[in-house]
Parts: C-alpha cells; sequence; structure tokens
C-alpha cells in the first residue's frame, strides 16, 4: 500500500474500533478519543475522575475491542508488590525434588487495568514503575519480559478524597497521557439509564487484534515532522519550566515538565494526523495534545494552590503565549 491508502487504512481500523467502543461506553467521545491515542502510541494512560462515571468499563470494553489479554488489579491499602508482579513458590516435581516456579502476577497481559492506583501506599505503587518503563519485571534477579503489546490504564480518584496517597512524580511521567473523566450531560444520562437498565447488554466485537495494534504503531512513527513543528513542541515544553519559561510558568509553577512531555507531544500528534487522514503533522496536532500530554508533569506552587489555578488553566495561558515560530510575536 501506498501512503495514503496506509492512512486511510488507519483512520478505518481506528474509527471501527470506536463503533464499537460506542455500543457500551455512551459519550466520553475525548477519553476514548485519547485512550486510542495512548494505546496506539505505545503509552500508559491515567484517567482521572470521581467513581462511578465508567471508567472500568470503558478499559474492559476496549480490551474487548481490541481482542487482548485483559488483567484488572483492584489498589488496596493492603495490596504488596508481590501481589502485582508474582512470586516464586516451591513446587515438587514427581521424584520429589524441590524446585522454585515463577507463579506470574496480573501484570502479566496486554491490557492491565490498574484500578483506583491511587487507594494503595507507594510503596505498591512503585512496583508498576519497571514493568511500565521495560515491559518487564524482576524478581529474585531474573527477568520476565511482557508479552506485547502492554499497556497499563489506570484510574485515579481525586486526590482530595479521602483514603488516596499521591502517586509518586516519577510514575506519573511515566503515564503518556493523563485524562480527566467528566461527569455525563442530562441527554447522555438518560441513554446510560436506558442501556442499563433494560433487558439487554451490548457487547462489543473484537476488530483488531496485537498484530494490528503493533502494525498501526510503527506506521505512526514513520510519519514525518517538519523541523518547525518539531522545535514548537520542544519551546512548549521549555515554556513549562520557571527558570527561563514564560512569565505564567514563573508565576504559578515549581517545576515545569520532562523531556517525555515533549516526546509524548510529538508522538501524539503523528498519531492525531493519521487519524484525521494526514500523513504530516500540524501545529495543531501538537496543540490539541498538550493538555493531555503535560498537564499532569507540571508541578504547581504555593501561589498557584492558593489562587485555586489548574493545571490545565496555566497551559492554556502558556499555549497562547508560545509562537508556533520562533520569529513569531507571542
Amino acid at each position: 500500500m501506498n501512503v495514503e491508502e496506509q492512512a486511510r487504512h488507519f483512520r478505518d481500523s481506528l474509527e471501527r474500533l470506536r463503533t464499537e467502543i460506542a455500543k457500551v461506553i455512551v459519550g466520553h467521545h475525548e477519553v476514548v478519543h485519547q485512550l486510542l491515542v495512548t494505546i496506539l502510541a505505545g503509552g500508559h494512560a491515567l484517567l482521572e475522575g470521581v467513581p462511578g462515571l465508567g471508567k472500568t468499563l470503558l478499559v474492559r470494553t476496549i480490551a474487548h475491542g481490541l481482542s487482548l489479554k485483559f488483567s484488572r488489579i483492584q489498589f488496596t491499602p493492603d495490596l504488596m508488590p508481590a501481589d502485582i508482579i508474582g512470586t516464586n513458590l516451591v513446587v515438587e516435581d514427581a521424584s520429589g525434588r524441590k524446585t522454585f516456579q515463577f507463579q506470574s502476577g496480573p501484570i502479566f497481559g496486554n491490557i492491565v487495568l490498574a484500578d483506583e492506583i491511587n487507594r494503595a501506599t507507594p510503596k505498591t505503587q512503585s512496583a508498576l514503575l519497571e514493568a511500565m518503563q521495560e515491559h518487564g519485571v524482576t524478581v529474585s534477579g531474573v527477568r520476565h519480559a511482557l508479552e506485547e503489546p502492554f499497556f497499563v490504564l489506570a484510574t485515579q480518584n481525586p486526590i482530595e478524597m479521602e483514603g488516596t496517597y499521591p502517586l509518586p512524580e516519577a510514575q506519573i511521567d511515566r503515564f503518556f497521557f493523563k485524562i480527566e473523566v467528566k461527569p455525563s450531560n442530562l441527554a447522555e444520562l438518560v441513554q446510560v439509564i436506558d442501556r442499563t437498565t433494560g433487558q439487554e447488554t451490548a457487547v462489543p466485537q473484537a476488530v483488531l487484534g496485537g498484530s494490528d495494534i503493533l502494525g498501526m504503531r510503527a506506521l505512526a512513527r514513520e510519519v514525518p515532522v517538519a523541523s518547525h513543528v518539531k522545535e514548537f513542541a520542544a519551546r512548549l515544553v521549555l515554556a513549562t519550566h520557571p527558570s527561563d519559561g514564560s512569565p505564567v510558568a514563573r508565576k504559578y509553577l515549581r517545576y515545569g515538565s520532562s523531556p517525555r512531555g515533549a516526546q509524548a507531544l510529538v508522538l501524539a500528534g503523528k498519531i492525531l494526523a493519521l487519524a484525521k487522514g494526514r500523513y504530516n503533522v500540524a501545529f495543531a496536532d501538537i496543540r490539541e495534545a498538550a493538555l493531555p500530554a503535560l498537564r499532569h508533569r507540571l508541578i504547581l506552587n504555593f501561589e498557584a494552590e492558593a489562587e485555586g489555578m489548574r493545571p490545565d488553566q496555566i497551559l492554556s495561558q502558556i499555549l497562547e503565549g508560545v509562537p508556533e515560530t520562533a520569529t513569531a510575536r507571542a
């Protein structure tokens, strides 16, 4: 296939998957879109919202539509790292000899739902770090690779709710996107009631497999990015640094985005371009990816907390002040 056919096939595959997800999930179009971008980028997503908004159902539905092995971990304060990655057990063979045998944990899945990840202690949360970064776990000095594709889709209740622990900054930075899940509107809520209180329950069909996802991911990485678009993404990330960034960053931020933020902007821009049928990244693609890619990578200072500023408000102001070309005026 030529480039245009590949881009069209990419877009059509994405639309088929969205159609299957919509059989179960009402609304949340932007959330679904950002989740699919994360998966095609080979990244991990953090979904934040109050309980009961369908975050767990959404992840499970995506797993059905992708025909991948789904694994769910319910995070609780007493959950231990071994409960996630697995442990060595003593087993006895037919001759009576005892040996250690690795018993894999729920992390060994293609799509791993880390439900209410901020209910567990930081020690347990950190058990995901190696798996998320290296796509493998190490137990007793032996590394066990995870099957590709591998994604961690974590849900989180807002920090201000009782019984939650803030995620370590190093772990938050490993999430490709942080996606905010908001309550449904009136029409969507009525439709939710109709779907969940009737006799029939819709079941999504598997339209893509693991090999399809890996192929689409490889295609996305081949999408060219013009130097001035790439530079815009880099300047946007640098503008979040209070030391030499924008006046908004100096006023409200203690720390700005890491280089992973720039990587997420460019890679998400490639996928967004293909999703729109283009084989080149535009400034609009970088801007569209800015909030979910950077909102969790900003650390607010006391003044921002005192004024009730949110990361999205700060990022919106930074976006307005960063010109698309270095010679343009803000």
